[in-house]
């Protein structure tokens, strides 16, 4: 009678043993309350894509759970990187989107970068973005060639996102005259301080240009100089920087720079979520920006959708993290202010 009891005993205990992976996605989902992980502060285009994604994706997830979406600025997203590599749980409750320069960040080993971006589960991008050379009209810059001959002052944020990266580069590996200013809270404060008259210039995203100060490029106030990927963007009118570019070492430092301009703005989940539900979520992703509601919601706020995959990005990383490390150490010294 004994030997029967332990064993209902132990079949009991081992039933209740059972992972949560052995709920399907639709039942773990099901009521629960979803984390979305941002990078930046309120207001900004990682932010404003998070909260439009969050009001439209939870419609296509198994179990239509509830998304809340929290911010975690700081140290050019490395600070929400780590928290969602080794803090947040690791069951599907919670994913973020974060800057397409953190492999970037972690190949480059820069201060503070604790996470592996092969381990992260990538959900997809809702775009892919250009980065460009913005001047004042007033700086006195007109072409490329200018800037090898007088100074331009570059506003920049922190270490770790090409917002700074890109125009040290452009300094101490092509060697063009600039003066980069650190310390801005964001990408917007510097557009404002070339409003003000405080800085010339700046690299960013032509989608930054399309959101809240947008209004300048039509205006008049600024000017695109060049764009930072390998070819000219037709619409843009201006020459790519590897047009400049006259050795091959320097060459493959820009375009390990401008790979990351292919991963957009990236979704992601932390390590060892279980399979099924990473699939679900991929799967809800894509659904999202096929979804009329989320399409139409976005054109209506200005945001362009050149979506892409969950897989096509791990397949970036993968490919980031195979880089040759002396290209590696020849940009991230390049990538030291002096």
């Amino acid at each position: 009678m004994k030997k029967w009891v332990f064993f209902v005993l132990g079949l009991l205990t081992l039933a209740g043993a059972q992972p949560s992976s052995a709920e399907t996605p639709e039942e773990f989902y099901r009521g629960k309350t979803v984390r979305f992980i941002v990078g930046t502060a309120a207001g900004q285009e990682y932010d404003l894509w998070a909260r439009l994604i969050a009001r439209h994706m939870r419609r296509h997830i198994p179990g239509m759970p509830t998304i809340i979406v929290e911010n975690m600025p700081g140290a050019g997203h490395v600070i929400a990187a780590n928290y969602l590599y080794d803090v947040a749980p690791r069951d599907g409750s919670a994913f973020g989107i974060l800057s397409r320069n953190i492999p970037d960040a972690a190949v480059m080993k820069l201060p503070g970068v604790r996470f592996d971006p092969r381990r992260f589960n990538w959900l997809g991008s809702p775009e892919v973005a250009h980065r460009v050379l913005i001047v004042s009209t007033n700086s006195g810059i007109s072409k490329p060639e200018d800037l090898f001959e007088r100074e331009l002052i570059i506003g920049a944020v922190g270490a770790g996102q090409a917002v700074t990266t890109a125009p040290i580069l452009l300094k101490n590996i092509l060697g063009m005259k600039l003066k980069v200013v650190t310390g801005y809270h964001a990408p917007q404060d510097v557009l404002l301080a070339m409003e003000r008259g405080e800085v010339g210039g700046v690299v960013e995203t032509i989608a930054t240009m399309k959101g809240t100060r947008g209004q300048h490029v039509l205006a008049g106030h600024v000017r695109l100089i060049f764009n930072m990927e390998k070819n000219r963007v037709p619409e843009f009118g201006v020459p790519s920087i590897f047009e400049f570019i006259k050795k091959e070492e320097d060459r493959q430092i820009f375009q390990f720079l401008s790979s990351s301009m292919e991963m957009g703005r990236p979704l992601l989940t932390p390590p060892d979520v279980p399979a099924d539900r990473v699939a679900a979520l991929r799967k809800a992703f894509q659904e999202t920006m096929a979804d009329p509601e989320f399409i139409k919601e976005a054109d209506a706020s200005g945001l362009e959708i050149t979506a892409k995959t969950g897989e096509e990005l791990q397949a970036l990383v993968n490919a980031e993290m195979q880089i040759p490390a002396a290209i590696i150490e020849r940009a991230s010294k390049g990538a030291v202010a002096n």
